[in-house]
């Protein structure tokens, strides 16, 4: 479990906890990941023709209602930190949510694959839960499942669903949402079964897991991972048991586990190749999430933004629809929450105009895909931690070419000048290019009068 800080504001905390809940490891086996490892580990050494007397039988019924349990919490927390009472505070919610978890990630050292890997899939829940949203308020959620619950909503409606209609809205998240995140979190869980950490480690388990593997092994470990992960979902999870008092609760609440267990093996399988298909809620939120938790060595923080080239590409290929990766554009834009913008200021706040600052992207929904909603913390190259919200015009920013030659005319001298100002230390100048394109917010982020950037803040 990862540990209090005293560094850290509440929020910040919660996400700790929360990753670690999800895809930590710890000697007291307790997240969801050592949940399933278990499991999967129970099941691969057993006989296949062994069979299982009534004990065994209940106390792996006991089991699987406990590994329910533990997902289910960990989603009703996911909705809980990604949502609020409307479809704006839900936007702004979510964005402090991937914005954090993008900010306390360790941007240097041994352990990034590592920790990049136990981000992605709650970052990936974040990511469809909003894609969901913006393909029901375009009109071109097909699904069927998801629409019968929308009968009578109106895309109007929608936005403030919960106001409308909160029996509806609350049936919604139980049926839709929460399978939807479930099946986000535990989407690639196969990974972890032994015949595919056999492929990625090895027979000695010395191999390193993130290198690019074979064609041939590739395929094998997508497989694995596959039929593992819908064994999981189906016996290792499993659904849970009635606990009520009538005849008709209870045939309801079965139908209802039913309804939201195979939505969740839809969502898996029509994410291998989704087409105009449901799965694409899964499979364009999967590749931006590869790519921006890349486990890479090839890895680089000043590639981020062109996320978006690649699942173009992937879309142009088929591997995924180009009317969700565009929906996923209009909520993103081009620069990732969290991602640290250098921009020369203009207008009052300009000075001589012969400098730049730093921003950090803090809000979903820009206006121009291309033009973040940041947060300012730097002001006359001075950390601020109270900065403004601005808007990045693509004139100001330094991450595209055009704008970076206007400053390129500066002397080195100033340059360094100003490098020495935002930076911390002499070793971290060292590593920086003397005009950044971006910066690597984390060490801003760590100081926890810092942590405010989703904070009220009149521009």
């Amino acid at each position: 479990m990862a540990k209090d800080s005293p560094h850290q504001t509440h929020y910040t905390r919660q996400i700790h906890h929360l990753l670690a809940m999800v895809y930590g490891r710890s000697s007291v086996k307790d997240s969801l990941l050592d949940r399933a490892i278990g499991y999967f580990e129970q099941e691969e050494f057993r006989p296949s023709d062994e069979k299982k007397s009534l004990q065994e039988s209940s106390v792996e019924q006991m089991q699987r209602t406990e590994r329910h349990s533990n997902l289910l919490s960990i989603s009703l927390t996911i909705l809980e930190l990604a949502e609020g009472e409307n479809y704006a505070d839900n936007n702004r919610k979510s964005a402090q949510f991937l914005g954090t978890i993008q900010l306390i990630r360790p941007s240097e050292g041994k352990h990034v694959a590592t920790n990049n890997e136990q981000r992605k899939s709650v970052y990936k829940a974040v990511l469809a839960l909003r894609l969901l949203d913006r393909l029901i308020l375009d009109g071109q959620m097909l699904e069927p499942y998801v629409n019968k619950f929308l009968t009578d909503i109106s895309p109007e409606q929608y936005l403030d669903f919960a106001d409308h209609d909160s029996e509806a809205y609350q049936r919604f998240t139980a049926q839709v949402k929460i399978p939807l995140i479930m099946a986000s979190i535990i989407e690639d869980i196969g990974l972890y079964h032994p015949k595919s950490q056999s492929i990625l480690l090895g027979g000695d388990g010395k191999l390193d897991p993130f290198r690019t593997l074979e064609v041939k092994q590739r395929k094998e470990l997508l497989q694995i991972n596959y039929r593992q992960t819908l064994k999981y979902v189906s016996e290792g999870v499993g659904m849970p048991i009635f606990v009520g008092n009538t005849k008709a609760e209870r045939e309801q609440f079965i139908v209802d586990e039913q309804d939201k267990h195979a939505f969740i093996k839809l969502l898996l399988k029509a994410s291998i190749n989704p087409k105009n298909t449901i799965g694409n809620v899964l499979k364009v939120p999967q590749i931006y999430t590869s790519i921006i938790f890349s486990t890479k060595a090839s890895y680089n923080y000043k590639l981020l933004p062109q996320v978006f080239q690649v699942l173009n590409k992937n879309a142009e290929l088929g591997a995924c629809a180009q009317l969700v990766v565009d929906a996923l554009y209009k909520i993103t834009g081009m620069f990732p929450q969290g991602f640290g913008v250098v921009y020369m200021p203009l207008g009052e706040l300009s000075g001589t105009g012969d400098c730049y600052e730093y921003a950090i992207v803090n809000g979903l929904y820009p206006a121009k895909a291309e033009q973040p909603n940041c947060r300012m913390t730097t002001r006359k190259l001075t950390f601020i931690g109270y900065g403004q919200n601005t808007v990045i015009a693509i004139n100001s920013n330094l991450y595209f070419t055009n704008t970076a030659k206007k400053l390129a005319t500066l002397s080195k001298d100033r340059l360094n000048e100003i490098l020495e100002l935002l930076s911390s230390n002499s070793k971290e100048r060292k590593k920086l290019d003397l005009l950044p394109r971006c910066w690597y917010g984390n060490e801003f982020f760590s100081v926890k009068a810092n942590q405010n950037l989703w904070n009220k803040v009149d521009p």
